[in-house]
Formats: C-alpha cells, structure tokens, sequence
C-alpha cells in the first residue's frame, strides 16, 4: 500500500510540473504556469542556466518596466498525453521586446531569436512566434530568454493551436487597420478644415493624430513589419526620446491654442516654459544615456498640467475646455486601465480586447467634435459682431442722416439768407442806379448842346445796362445765370428809346450767361449798338441791327452786325476801347471787327474763362 501511495504522490507532482495538451486544446496561458530566473549579470549562457533553480509563476503578465540590466529566463514543459502528433506555436504577447530567444529540445536546444531588433524577413504576424512540435505521448521542456534594452520589459506567453492563431491574427490585424483607417480618417477631416479655416489648432490637432498614429505603429507591431525597415527600427529606438514625447508636445501645443490661453497669461507663460523645454530635454536624453530611463518624467509633468489648465479653464467658464476635459478624463481612464493590466492588477483586455485602440479613436473624435463645436462657437462669434457692426452702421447712418439734415437745414437756411440778402442788395444797387439814371435825364433836359446830350445819353444808357442786370438778379429765383435773352431786350428798347431812330433790333440768343459774363456783354453790347444807332445810319432814321449769342464745343460767339455805313478802322472812340477792353480782358477773348457793308463785331471767349 505504501509504495502504491508513493507512486501516486510522484505521478500527481509530475503531473503539476508538466503542462498537458491534447486534441481539445486551442489556446493555453505558457507563462502562468512557467518558472522564472532573472540573471542579473547578463553573463550566464544556456547551458549555465538550465540547471539554476527556477522559481515558480502564477501570473499571466509580468511587468518590470524599462529595466534593461537583466535577462529574464522563462521554463516550461509540455506534454502530449494524446496518440497523434501535435504543432502549436508559441507566441511571445509583446511586440516590443528587444530580444526574445527560444530554446528548443528538437534542435539540441539551438537558439532561434525573435524580438523587436530580430524580426524574421518572412514574418507577418505582430508579435513573435514559434513553431514547435509534440510526438505521440511525449514531454518536452522549453527554456525563453528575454531581455528589453530599450523598451520597457512586459512578458506574456501563450500556447497556439496553429489554425487558431492564424485566425486570432487575422482578426487581430483587421482590427487594427480599422483603427489606423478611423485614425486617418480623422486626420485628413481636420486638415481640409484647416485648409479651409487657416485656423492653427487644427494644424496642431494633425500633428497631434500623426504623432499618435506613428507611434501606435510601433507599440502595436503592425508598423515593424508592414512599413519600417529594421534600419528605420534602429533609428526610432535611438531617438526614443523625441518619439515618446512627441504626441505630448503637440497636444500641448493644441491645448494652447484651442483653450486660446493667452487669456491667461500666467498659465499661458509656464506652458510656454514647458514647451520650450520639451526640445531641451530631448538633447539632454539623446547624450546621456544614463538619463534615459527619466525620459517620461518631462511628459508626465506636461500631461499634469495640461489637465490642470483644462481645469482651470473649464472653471473660468471656457466654452472649449469641457470638450478637452472630456478627453483628460477618457485618457487618465484609460491610461489607469492599461497600466493596471500591464502589472497583472486588472487585465482590461480580457474583457475589451481593443481598449486602448477604442479610447484612442473615441478621444479624437472628442477632440474632433470639439473642434468642430469651435467652428460653430466662432460663426456665432462672427454673426454677433456682424451684428454688432450692422447696428452700430445704422446707428451711426442714423447719426449721419440727422447731422445731414441738420447740416443741409442749416446751409439751406443760408442759402435763403444769402439768397435774400443778394436780392435786396441787387434792388437797392439798381434803385441807386435808376436814381442816377434819373438825375442825368433831368439834368440833360436842361442842356441845349447836342454834343453833350449825346454824352449824357450815352452814360446814361451805361449805367442802364447795368442796372437791368440788378433787375433781373432781383426778380429771378437763380443767382448763377442770367435770361440773356430778356437781359440783352431790355438794353436794346433803352437805347431805342434814347433815339429818335426806327431801327429794328434782330435778336437770336440761345446760349445763358454768368452774372459775371452777362455784365461784361451787357457793356459791350450797349457800346456796339448806341454806335450802331449814332453812326450806322446817318442819313436815315431807318436800319436793322443784328444780335446772336451761341455756345459750340465749349467756346461762346457774340456777333452784333449792322447795314449801315461802316466806319474807319482807325477809329479811337472811348465806346471801341471799352469794347476791345471788356473782350480781351475780362472775357479773356478775341474780337473781330469787320466793315464792308456795314459793321460786323465777332467776339468769342472760352467757357472755361468763366469767373
């Protein structure tokens, strides 16, 4: 009975020890029921660690986070309690690691090496597999060496069924290209609207969503083995520092502008320092390696106060910042999740394998519809001061109407006044005149000589023409021109009536004159016609004069002719000189004088010569 008992204490502990499988098995976790050696030296090779004690594990993850100064040695045995052949694959759950090498017994546990800095040229999966084999009712024992000099060091294992894990990773990679086609999508969305818009937030969210996306890239495997050389590899592992504050930076940078912090000048000016020294840090870490594993602390300081000012911001009533709070709270969710789930605390991914990649797509599409809300706010913004411009143009059409129509009220009033005043000047001008016109006739009544009648007449008849004009002005409404044609009528029957001649008067005006003018042509006319009436026809008492005043391409002809007698063109009479006088220098003009059948007087001065 005892060695009976015995026996079955040593097939119950074997059977502990060894990790079956048979036909039913699909899927089985290696590592919680592997052993584990850390040799801290680095140095020991394989045959020196085979015989090592190993220590048991009962975790499914193991996380010892960015710690490249051991290798960690994982055992397992497996054994095929069934009558067929078994192939599996044993696949190392991070596609991260640096260096992953597997020992197996079928090769007199010759090494073959995996990892990030070692994937095959013929692999297509994201993380690194092997291919083993199990004979009928037979035990093998596997030994894995891991080690992460650049990342940090995160172990998981796990036992395939082949076709299983062939459509495991389909599906795996399918999902992934959704999440990397959501992403771009996203991302060529926000850079047509800043083609569109110029507004620099969107450019910063792009960079942001391209940060993002080349850094998933990386930790996800698909970009190691679908994109990037393993010479790219070497040169984003080298930068690491710039590559892991990357998407921070930027996302500073969006928060700045979107929360538009320059409100707040204080918050606004550390953000600034922060930002500046992002740049500075990452020369730092670039040449010294010994700092390289505090290269996250400057992105943990950033993301804290990102979150502060978000806050803060959202307190001070800004409308943008409970859209980027939304998205704080999502990522510090999330972000707690994964972590508890890398340390074996929570593992989020058994219950929503694509966590990280759903937080990621559904934070940008906040972030999206934040953005988007900000074209909104900002139309509402622009239709308010529109607003705003319109009243303030009516108020101030209003205000200028009214100041118009104060202003014309005014000038029209003094237009009237003017008006008035001009009217009454020109009466009391033409009364004083009349009264001297008056006083020449009674006081040449009185004289008997002819020669100085005909003088007195002659100023008489000047002073007339004169006169008539101040008539005009004062009985007519227009202050500018003269009604030539009643002006030139009325000197023409005071001439007539100053001789005892039966001259008839041909008058044909169809042009208006200035007052200036009119005045000028008044005088010029009276000489030319009392001379036409004293010496065109001496010997009879009957004549005809002819009168026209025309206007052509800007240029006015005044032509008084008679048929009379003529007279020497060498005449110096007072009357000739004021003629030529008024013509040419006042007018500004020219006079032609003819007297062949008669006498013919042209004068002709430009519109433009007008005062």
């Amino acid at each position: 009975m005892l060695k009976i008992f015995l026996i079955l204490c040593v097939n119950i502990i074997f059977l502990n020890a060894n990790i079956l499988v048979n036909n039913n098995t699909t899927k089985i976790d290696l590592l919680s029921k592997s052993e584990i050696f850390l040799d801290k030296t680095k140095t020991l090779s394989f045959e020196e660690v085979k015989n090592k004690k190993f220590e048991s594990n009962t975790k499914s993850i193991l996380s010892y986070g960015y710690n490249p100064n051991f290798d960690l040695w994982l055992k397992f045995s497996l054994s095929n309690k069934t009558n067929k052949k078994k192939i599996f694959i044993i696949e190392y759950d991070n596609c991260l690691t640096t260096s992953v090498q597997f020992f197996d017994p079928d090769n007199n546990y010759k090494m073959k090496q995996e990892g990030l800095f070692f994937i095959r040229d013929n692999r297509k999966t994201v993380n690194p597999y092997f291919l083993i084999e199990l004979k009928p009712n037979e035990t093998k024992t596997y030994f894995m060496n891991v080690n992460s000099e650049i990342t940090t060091l995160i172990v998981g294992l796990k036992l395939w069924d082949i076709h299983k894990f062939y459509e495991k990773e389909v599906s795996h990679q399918f999902m992934l290209a959704l999440f990397f086609g959501a992403m771009f999508v996203l991302l060529i969305y926000n850079l047509f609207i800043f083609f569109f818009t110029k507004d620099i937030s969107y450019f910063y969210y792009v960079l942001y969503i391209f940060a993002i996306v080349f850094h998933q890239l990386v930790f996800v495997g698909i970009g190691n083995i679908y994109f990037y050389e393993k010479e790219f590899l070497f040169d984003i592992f080298n930068y690491a520092p710039l590559v892991v504050v990357l998407p921070i930076f930027t996302l500073a940078l969006f928060t700045k502008s979107f929360l538009k912090l320059e409100q707040y000048p204080i918050h606004n000016k550390i953000l600034n320092i922060l930002i500046l020294l992002v740049p500075i840090n990452v020369l730092i870490l670039l040449n010294i390696e010994e700092l390289a594993k505090y290269r996250n602390h400057i992105t943990i300081i950033i993301l804290t106060y990102l979150m502060y000012v978000t806050i803060y911001a959202l307190f001070k009533k800004n409308k943008q910042a409970k859209y980027i709070f939304i998205g704080w709270v999502i990522f510090f969710f999330s972000g707690s999740l994964m972590i508890m789930a890398s340390i074996g605390y929570f593992n989020i991914y058994k219950y929503i394998p694509y966590f990280a990649e759903v937080s990621i797509v559904t934070e940008a599409i906040i972030l999206s519809i934040a953005l988007s809300n900000r074209i909104k706010i900002l139309q509402e913004e622009n239709d308010s001061i529109n607003k705003t411009l319109i009243l303030q143009k009516e108020n101030e059409k209003e205000r200028l109407e009214k100041q118009v129509f104060e202003k014309t009220k005014n000038l029209n009033y003094a237009l009237e006044e003017r008006e008035l005043l001009l009217k009454e000047l020109n009466h009391r001008v033409k009364n004083n005149m009349q009264t001297i016109v008056s006083l020449i006739r009674l006081q040449n009544d009185e004289i008997k000589n002819e020669k100085l009648n005909d003088i007195l007449i002659t100023i008489q008849n000047r002073i007339s023409a004169m006169s008539y004009l101040h008539e005009l002005l004062y009985t007519q409404n227009d202050m500018t021109f003269v009604n030539t044609s009643h002006y030139f009528k009325l000197i023409c029957e005071e001439i007539q009536c100053s001789y005892n001649k039966e001259i008839i008067i041909d008058l044909d005006i169809k042009a208006q004159l200035r007052i200036e003018q009119a005045m000028y042509c008044g005088l010029i006319l009276n000489e030319l016609i009392t001379n036409t009436f004293k010496y065109a026809y001496p010997k009879q008492k009957k004549g005809k004069v002819f009168i026209s005043l025309e206007k052509n391409n800007g240029v006015y002809k005044l032509i008084v002719a008679d048929e009379g007698v003529g007279f020497e063109s060498k005449s110096n009479s007072l009357g000739l000189i004021i003629v030529e006088n008024l013509a040419k220098r006042q007018l500004k003009g020219e006079i032609e004088t003819y007297s062949s059948n008669g006498v013919k007087n042209i004068i002709e001065w430009k519109a433009g010569n007008e005062n």
